[in-house]
């Protein structure tokens, strides 16, 4: 597994939330979790498959049924930490979801996490892959 790292584009400040959104933001597809702090697992939501702003409509009428404490956000890199294209761009995803909500939004780093998802035989790789990096932020929270 790799080594995963957990920061915040919300604030410094601890995570006090209790239930989480979690996005694997890709180009043209979405994938989706929620889950809780007490039971630290999540459970994959239908993948939401649209486009720049159009993903958001869908977005919202998530976070609508489900009320989250705050949001997730998997952030790609390379294997050796260094950032790439989809690394601004789910970094630019993350602040526009902070900015539409007005919810803390928490970045995970996400290497290999649809690797992981394809491994363990997930028909969803992407809605698998919002659960890896939300399951990984909710083992780092004390």
């Amino acid at each position: 597994m790799a080594d995963h790292h957990v920061t915040t584009t919300a604030s410094a400040e601890p995570v006090s939330g209790q239930t989480f959104l979690a996005f694997d933001y890709g180009l043209k597809r979405t994938g989706v979790a929620s889950g809780n702090r007490f039971t630290r697992t999540a459970t994959p939501q239908r993948t939401i498959q649209a486009e720049g702003d159009a993903r958001f409509g869908p977005i919202a009428e998530r976070v609508r049924e489900w009320q989250p404490d705050a949001l997730v956000v998997g952030v790609p890199r390379h294997p050796d930490g260094a950032p790439h294209d989809n690394t601004a761009r789910a970094q630019k995803f993350a602040r526009q979801l902070r900015g539409r909500f007005g919810l803390p939004v928490y970045e995970v780093d996400e290497r290999y996490s649809t690797t992981e998802a394809h491994s363990l035989g997930a028909t969803d790789a992407d809605a698998a892959s919002a659960c890896i990096i939300l399951e990984q932020f909710l083992r780092s929270l004390p």
